[in-house]
C-alpha cells in the first residue's frame, strides 16, 4: 500500500513537470488553465455520482429489493469503518461493480445483474471490496485533481497551437522558439495522458490489495478477475471506451497500442500479486 502511495506521489510530480515544462516553453502562466480546468473538473466532481448514475442506467435500490447484497455491503463498510453507501443495480449482461461518489459519506456502489450470475459469494464480497477500497482511498478525488492537471496541460497546448508560426501566428518568437513550442504542443498531452493512465492503473493496485486485506481472501478476488476477464474476452462489448474506468476489468480490447492507453494493469498481473499477496497472509499467519 506505501509503494502504491510512493508511484501514485511520484507520477502526480511527473504530471505537474509537464505541465509547468509546457508553461515555460510557450511563455504561458499555468494558473489561468489550473483554474478553468479546475471548475470544469469541480462541478463534475461535486454531481459525479448523479451523473454517472445517469450515464450507465444505474437505478438506486432499497434493502428490502436486495436484502443479500446490501448485507455484504454493509458488513465490509463496518468492517472497514466507513458510513454505508448507497447500493445501485445496471442491468447488463457484463459482469462489473463500480463505486462513485465524491466521498466516502457521499458515495455508490453499482453492481451489473451479469455480476451476480456469474460470481460466487466469496468473490462477490471481495469485488465489491474492491470499490470499497477505491472510495475509502478518495480515488475520485485523486482522479479529479489528476484530470484538472491533464486538462490544463491540454488548454495550454491547444492554446499554444493558435498561437503558434504552423497556425499563422508568428508573435515574437523566432523559427527555433517555434518550432520547440510546435514539439511542447504536440507531445504535452499525450505525455499528460500517459501519466493520468498510469496513475488510475497504480490505484486499481491498491484498491486489490485494499479488498483483499478487507475481505481476507486474496484469491477469490484473483479468482473473480479471472473469471471477469474469460467472460468479457469471450463476449464482445458494445460500449464507449471513455467509460472504461468504470469496470472492474477493461472490456475494451485492442492492440498493444490500446493498452497502453488503458486504465487498468493487465489482469494477469493483477491475479499474480494477489497470489503472491495470499502467500504472504500463509507465512505471516
Amino acid at each position: 500500500m506505501i509503494w502504491n502511495f510512493v508511484k501514485t506521489s511520484i507520477l502526480f510530480a511527473v504530471l505537474t513537470g509537464i505541465l509547468l515544462a509546457v508553461s515555460f516553453t510557450l511563455g504561458f502562466s499555468p494558473l489561468l488553465a489550473i483554474i478553468l480546468s479546475g471548475m470544469l473538473n469541480a462541478a463534475v466532481y461535486w454531481f459525479s455520482d448523479r451523473i454517472v448514475l445517469a450515464v450507465t442506467g444505474a437505478k438506486k435500490v432499497s434493502e428490502a429489493e436486495h436484502p443479500k447484497l446490501y448485507a455484504i455491503v454493509d458488513k465490509l463498510a463496518s468492517d472497514a469503518g466507513m458510513p454505508k453507501p448507497s447500493v445501485a443495480i445496471v442491468k447488463s449482461p457484463v459482469p462489473n461493480a463500480f463505486a462513485t461518489g465524491r466521498s466516502p459519506s457521499h458515495a455508490t456502489v453499482a453492481v451489473h445483474s451479469g455480476l451476480l450470475e456469474t460470481l460466487g459469494p466469496d468473490e462477490l464480497e471481495t469485488v465489491l471490496a474492491h470499490e470499497m477500497a477505491h472510495i475509502r482511498n478518495y480515488d475520485t478525488l485523486t482522479s479529479v485533481v489528476v484530470a484538472t492537471i491533464a486538462g490544463a496541460v491540454s488548454y495550454l497546448a491547444r492554446l499554444g497551437w493558435y498561437m503558434s508560426p504552423a497556425y499563422g501566428y508568428q508573435g515574437q518568437r523566432n523559427r527555433d522558439s517555434g518550432t520547440l513550442a510546435i514539439v511542447a504542443v504536440l507531445l504535452a498531452p499525450i505525455a499528460a495522458v500517459l501519466v493520468q493512465l498510469a496513475i488510475t492503473r497504480t490505484r486499481e493496485f491498491a484498491a486489490d490489495e485494499g479488498a483483499a486485506k478487507l475481505s481476507g481472501r486474496p484469491l477469490s478476488l484473483a479468482s473473480a478477475l479471472d473469471k471477469i476477464e474469460r467472460t468479457v474476452a469471450r463476449h464482445r462489448v458494445h460500449g464507449n471506451p471513455a467509460l472504461s474506468h468504470l469496470y472492474v476489468v477493461n472490456p475494451f480490447r485492442g492492440s498493444s497500442l490500446v493498452e497502453l492507453f488503458s486504465t487498468h494493469p493487465p489482469t494477469w498481473k493483477r491475479i499474480a500479486r494477489l497470489q503472491r499477496l495470499a502467500n504472504n497472509f500463509v507465512t505471516t499467519g
